[in-house]
């Protein structure tokens, strides 16, 4: 049955209109966006398809490529650049509003983006937040990409951005592509050197992020690792 045969109350538009769009379903937003269907299916329909496709993650879903996208049933190149359209225009909002904070200490306030960015990369991603001395995102830089289960990160090479970028501060993060978010000995050993060799340029590291599934990213400040 086409959505446009529900009743009123039940489509995912007027649901919207009338409730906002946190009453939605991942599935009915993006219905929505893809306004129709499929010959036998609804765009609610095509919209689970394409989030089973992806493990029911919208973080799996905002970096798949464009190939990915459009092998789903339905969605074909025109639907899969739209999506990434969006996608990119949701994370540029999301490094503006970061850019405007007055303070990112707090490891709730960067939670959300780096799930966004990291959460679903199928290897190791070892990346940096550069910050001035108000705690101001100067950039968001990935340093580093490995393997399914490491990254070789070069404390040298960590020093030099840090210093190209004139940085006062620094929130560091990578990924467990395991879906894990419980740091190694090596991580923590790791976070220590890497605090070491910011200082000796006086380059504060808040915290180290790691990334994992669906789970919320582990702060090392928060384990006192920091």
């Amino acid at each position: 049955m086409a959505i446009s045969d529900w009743p009123a109350g039940e489509r995912p538009r007027e649901r919207l209109l009338a409730h906002g769009p946190a009453a939605l379903s991942d599935a009915e937003l993006l219905a929505i966006y893809l306004r129709v269907g499929v010959r036998g299916k609804s765009a609610v329909d095509l919209a689970r398809d394409l989030l089973d496709r992806f493990g029911g993650r919208l973080d799996a879903l905002a970096d798949a490529s464009l190939k990915e996208l459009a092998s789903v049933s339905g969605i074909g190149q025109a639907k899969a650049a739209q999506l990434k359209a969006s996608f990119e225009l949701a994370r540029r909002a999301l490094n503006q509003e970061m850019t405007q904070r007055d303070n990112l200490a707090s490891p709730a306030r960067v939670r959300d983006w780096l799930r966004l960015h990291l959460a679903a990369r199928p290897r190791e991603v070892f990346m940096a937040l550069w910050l001035d001395a108000q705690n101001r995102l100067l950039q968001a830089e990935e340093l580093f990409t490995g393997t399914l289960t490491q990254t070789a990160v070069y404390p040298r090479e960590v020093v030099k951005a840090a210093l190209m970028h004139n940085a006062a501060a620094v929130i560091l993060a990578h990924n467990h592509p395991s879906g894990l978010a419980e740091p190694s000995a090596a991580d923590e050993l790791l976070t220590r050197g890497l605090k070491e060799a910011l200082a000796l340029v006086d380059v504060r590291l808040l915290d180290h992020f790691i990334v994992a599934g669906n789970a919320p990213p582990l702060s090392l400040a928060e384990r006192g690792l920091v």
